[in-house]
């Protein structure tokens, strides 16, 4: 009986693997703790358009984590009109209101990016 078990488990991994199944893919728990070192984790001011430095580094720095469409933001410091635009559709992307203002939930969302948004980039 035991032996039968074993051998079903074995069949259904040789099964898996033929088919080329795989496991759901996640996103990493914390994708800046070592890309994206400009200022610690636990330091998530309200960045809004205008302002500068290192916290806007990190947020330009986390947002690039995200794959797809939108574009890369130059790590310049600058909370520019290309990094309000792609802040506004991250938060669309994860629910959360598109104010352009990032603040605790989408330093969240940021430090925890989606694999995907199916919310095409805007032109």
């Amino acid at each position: 009986m035991r032996r039968n078990r074993l051998l079903a488990v074995v069949a259904a991994v040789c099964a898996t693997s033929a088919l080329g199944f795989t496991a759901p893919q996640t996103a990493a728990a914390d994708p800046g703790s070592t890309a994206c070192s400009h200022v610690p984790s636990d330091l998530r001011p309200t960045l809004i358009l205008g302002d500068t430095g290192p916290a806007v580094r990190q947020a330009q720095c986390l947002s690039n984590m995200w794959g797809g469409e939108p574009p890369k933001l130059a790590l310049d410091g600058v909370f520019g009109t290309v990094m309000l635009k792609k802040i506004e559709w991250i938060q669309v992307c994860h629910g959360i209101p598109q104010s352009g203002v990032i603040e605790d939930h989408t330093w969240a969302v940021l430090y925890h990016p989606a694999l995907d948004c199916y919310l095409p980039y805007p032109d």
